[in-house]
């Protein structure tokens, strides 16, 4: 959720903006599409098929199931591309970028080097917030939300910390939706 949270504030979303979160269905997609939400942009989800309803229960205006359109394909034009997963470029993506846009990568090294390039060029910008930098303001505020109901966690499953290398198997087979889980059994730990 902080992934999101410093993405969304690093590209300056504000009310009334139109973002695509690409990867809306995975841990950082999912916190992305509630706090886009919760700032009152107009939000466009992508995912897979079986997670259409997640995402739209979760605040998505509209929702793509990219094995049936390919959203930088359709003609709409976004102020930010959020892209949970890494699965796109800059260069894909620019097309649907409006002037002034944000592209915001949450992996890849390409993207890196363009968060690091574009800025002097003008006009559309990469954003790469890694590692995120967050205060201890941005921890409250996120508490705040999870109080008040306005941000939930979409766990996918959870595994007994004896189990990490089973529970990383699985988030690397890249099928989960949103977050998995390390347990501890606190009687183990007395």
């Amino acid at each position: 959720v902080i992934l999101a949270l410093m993405g969304l504030r690093a590209a300056g979303l504000r009310k009334g903006q139109k973002i695509v979160i690409y990867g809306a269905s995975g841990s950082i997609g999912t916190a992305a599409v509630q706090l886009a939400r919760y700032f009152e942009a107009d939000v466009t989800a992508v995912c897979n098929t079986k997670n259409l309803e997640l995402v739209r229960s979760l605040g998505a205006d509209r929702v793509i199931d990219y094995t049936q359109e390919d959203f930088t394909k359709n003609g709409e034009t976004y102020d930010v591309i959020f892209d949970a997963v890494g699965k796109h470029s800059f260069r894909r993506c620019r097309a649907s970028l409006k002037q002034g846009g944000m592209f915001v990568a949450t992996d890849g090294l390409r993207n890196l080097i363009l968060a690091l390039w574009t800025p002097r060029l003008g006009g559309k910008k990469v954003m790469f917030p890694i590692p995120p930098r967050y205060t201890k303001k941005d921890v409250l505020f996120l508490k705040e939300l999870i109080e008040t109901g306005r941000y939930r966690a979409v766990i996918d499953r959870r595994y007994p910390l004896e189990e990490v290398v089973e529970a990383t198997m699985y988030v690397e087979t890249k099928q989960k939706t949103g977050n998995v889980v390390l347990t501890i059994n606190r009687s183990r730990t007395r």
